[in-house]
């Protein structure tokens, strides 16, 4: 890891905050790629970005949203995403892929199929204990939902990632 950089606390309650207040709107800062694909992982990007205050400009492999035309894939790619925060050593949030019993509010889920593609990425606003698919609550785009059960979902494998810090 490079040691310019200094680790700082990633803010759980603006992030889940933000994932509240636009969770059925849509921040006009950014496109909503709703009918390009999907706009659930711009929508967990948005509330990561919330939490965390920092992006990462590095061309192609890092996480930032300048504009539609001007950002990377890990900011509106599920598995890109996924990649970005659980190999970021540089700036920006960083995260590991723990199980559902560690999760918090904050942190996000990415859904996979079985052979590995990861496709949808909500984002967790609520969490009971001890953590279970009808407690850890979620909003995401595309079809927008607020305090949604996991249990409500149809997917292979759930990736829990925990947002770890962010690195200034």
């Amino acid at each position: 890891m490079d040691n310019r950089y200094t680790i700082k606390a990633y803010d759980r309650a603006a992030a889940v905050s933000y994932a509240h207040t636009w969770s059925f709107g849509r921040n006009p800062r950014y496109l909503d790629f709703s009918e390009l694909g999907g706009d659930c992982t711009n929508f967990t990007s948005q509330c990561i970005y919330a939490g965390s205050g920092v992006m990462n400009y590095t061309p192609i492999y890092g996480w930032y949203y300048i504009s539609a035309s001007n950002r990377t894939a890990s900011w509106t790619g599920a598995r890109f995403l996924y990649k970005f925060l659980t190999t970021n050593e540089g700036q920006g949030p960083f995260a590991r892929e723990v199980s559902q019993s560690e999760v918090v509010p904050g942190d996000m889920i990415s859904f996979s199929k079985a052979n590995g593609h990861i496709y949808h990425s909500p984002f967790i606003v609520e969490v009971g204990s001890p953590p279970t698919r009808d407690n850890i609550l979620v909003a995401a785009h595309t079809i927008d939902v607020d305090y949604q059960p996991l249990s409500s979902y149809e997917y292979d494998i759930a990736h829990f990632l925990h947002i770890e810090g962010v690195r200034v």
